[in-house]
């Protein structure tokens, strides 16, 4: 009797994936790593990139001293799962990160506009397990900031978490940071 094996898809380690960088494999290519998996990334258009610098501009007028904010730079999730947050507003400094990348973050933003459906559920469920308390979706398309707190365990999403609180705010509104007590960013200000 014939045994019959079925191919296997290879889960790329975060190792592999910065040796594969370093021979230049994704020389001018805007890749990340999630769940073992090198994902190719949109082209950055001009609203996305003035988002970025608008939410970077408001993050730093209510986060203080004890927080560095990155500008699409690695977050380790884990093993085999480092993605390049838009934003990531991590503890301490610039200088905590000189030998390795953050894995804690006390908020997460993507900005999005071709990518809000990747965002909502692959980039929701990574989060989540990673135990980001504060995830923010800011969604270009429909002019509006999702917020997603509280993760869960959940067997149905796609890394087996997922965020159970979720709030839309629209222009108009203003959002607080959970590690920000009493601060308040107007949508607004974050929407170019």
């Amino acid at each position: 009797m014939v045994s019959v094996t079925q191919p296997q898809v290879h889960v790329w380690t975060r190792e592999e994936y910065h040796r594969m960088a370093e021979l230049g494999f994704f020389e001018g290519r805007r890749v990340e790593l999630v769940e073992g998996q090198i994902i190719d990334m949109a082209a950055m258009k001009i609203p996305h990139a003035a988002a970025i610098d608008l939410v970077d501009e408001a993050l730093k007028g209510v986060f203080g001293a004890g927080y560095y904010i990155r500008q699409q730079k690695p977050f380790v999730v884990s093993d085999i799962s480092e993605p390049e947050p838009d934003m990531a507003v991590v503890p301490g400094t610039v200088r905590d990160y000189a030998e390795a990348h953050p894995t804690v973050a006390a908020l997460i933003v993507e900005v999005a506009d071709t990518s809000v459906s990747y965002d909502r559920k692959v980039k929701e469920s990574l989060y989540a397990k990673a135990n980001v308390a504060d995830y923010w979706i800011l969604n270009l398309v429909k002019r509006q900031l999702e917020v997603y707190r509280q993760p869960v365990e959940d067997s149905q999403a796609d890394y087996g978490w997922r965020y159970g609180e979720t709030v839309t705010y629209q222009a108009g509104q203003r959002v607080a940071p959970l590690r920000v007590e009493g601060a308040a960013i107007a949508i607004d200000d974050l929407l170019p």
